[in-house]
């Protein structure tokens, strides 16, 4: 069992910045961000594999948001920039032990955190 702690959302201007992290209570193979608008479907943003570094990023975050991991203390944080409004939603860490895995697809995540709000106004 892995049970994840998310932090660092808020309220930030267009153009600004937020540093979201979230900290796994066990190691996993592979951790994730994904975020969910209201009235919309949950979609990824970031990932990455645990032993391998291997990362995945959609294409509308790519440039910039940047996914990176802390192996001592088990946490992987996503530092967003240049932010839209368009990336307002409630951002929430997962993370997973399969074997076999596409890091963009939810359903291979078993775990997953409370969420964390991040609101980008104009």
């Amino acid at each position: 069992q892995v049970q994840l702690v998310e932090s660092g959302g808020g309220l930030v201007q267009a153009g600004g910045s937020l540093r979201l992290s979230c900290a796994a209570s066990g190691r996993p193979y592979y951790m994730g961000w994904f975020r969910q608008a209201p009235g919309k479907e949950r979609e990824s943003v970031a990932a990455i594999g645990w032993s391998d570094g291997r990362l995945y990023y959609a294409d509308s975050v790519k440039g910039r948001f940047t996914i990176s991991r802390d192996n001592a203390q088990n946490t992987v944080v996503l530092q967003v920039n240049s932010l839209k409004p368009e990336d307002t939603a409630v951002y929430y860490c997962a993370a997973g032990r399969r074997l076999l895995y596409n890091l963009g697809v939810a359903n291979v995540y078993e775990y997953w955190g409370q969420g964390t709000q991040v609101t980008v106004s104009l």
